[in-house]
């Protein structure tokens, strides 16, 4: 059992990985990859360690996927999450290491599709050893992997130089925004820029629209603990910036870029809006 368990360890850091990329939950991750102990202690030796295990982690995974599916959960409601397993600022860094807007993009994929993609395009799986965890054949667990990879990666219709300008500046927004950097947020604001945002985006009694770079530059200093879970990502193929505490999406800002700055930005927060958008994983700084 000592031999087992230390195989098993060696394992675990590359299981919970998987695990939490599948399910977008440090706990939920740890109690898949414990699931996976479990059954290997009653299981004993198998041939393929490493390949076995990521089968039943993957099994656990669509299970806990689809159990989610059939209570009808609401994917853009920010949920608390149990951290019996995990501190907060520890599922932070663990959110900040796999990227915001894939948990993002993730969380919107059907069970099987999240499942096919993490394995095959994010842990080089092979479709063949795939397909038994979706009971599917490998020809349709090849359709559903490179159905989520056109949701994931999407498409704009800006030219690419174009589009990593706006990258550009909406990454400096966000830098600033996050040190709460008043002077750098005035280069990168246009002098006459908007702020609109729905109003349960902001505290009660707040402005619902803002103009003018000084305060929209003050007001944006406030948002900087927020910036802290924030992300550039294409939001209906243009760069905007998702805001996904643990992965779990709140707010989406929209951003209106002219020369390099930052002509108008929308925050929203609204739950049928927020699930009318489609949001997609920004490659044009990779």
């Amino acid at each position: 059992m000592d031999e087992l368990a230390e195989l098993f360890e060696a394992e675990r850091g590359r299981l919970r990985g998987l695990a939490y990329r599948m399910l977008g939950s440090a706990a939920e991750a740890d109690d898949a990859v414990q699931e996976a102990w479990l059954r290997l202690t009653r299981a004993g030796s198998v041939d393929n360690l490493a390949a076995w295990l990521t089968t039943v982690v993957s099994r656990v995974c669509l299970d806990v996927l689809r159990s989610r599916k059939a209570r009808r959960e609401e994917p853009f409601e920010v949920v608390p999450e149990p951290v019996a397993h995990t501190d907060p600022a520890g599922e932070v860094e663990l959110a900040d290491s796999v990227g915001r807007a894939l948990l993002v993009v993730l969380d919107a994929l059907g069970p099987a599709e999240r499942i096919a993609f993490v394995l095959h395009d994010l842990f080089a799986v092979p479709f063949d050893r795939i397909a038994p965890v979706l009971d599917r054949t490998p020809v349709a667990a090849k359709k559903l992997a490179s159905r989520a990879r056109h949701r994931v990666r999407g498409t704009s219709p800006l030219p690419p130089a174009d589009l990593a300008r706006h990258r550009r500046v909406v990454d400096a927004f966000l830098t600033a925004a996050r040190g709460g950097d008043l002077a750098t947020l005035l280069e990168v604001l246009a002098p006459d820029v908007v702020r609109r945002a729905d109003a349960a985006a902001l505290p009660a009694g707040a402005a619902l629209e803002v103009r003018g770079a000084r305060a929209v530059a003050e007001e944006t200093q406030v948002f900087g603990k927020r910036a802290r879970f924030a992300e550039a990502a294409l939001i209906d193929g243009s760069i905007g910036v998702v805001v996904a505490p643990r992965g779990r999406l709140s707010l989406v800002l929209t951003v209106v870029v002219e020369g390099d700055r930052v002509a108008a930005y929308e925050v929203i927060a609204d739950p049928a809006r927020l699930a009318s958008l489609h949001i997609a994983v920004d490659h044009s700084n990779r």
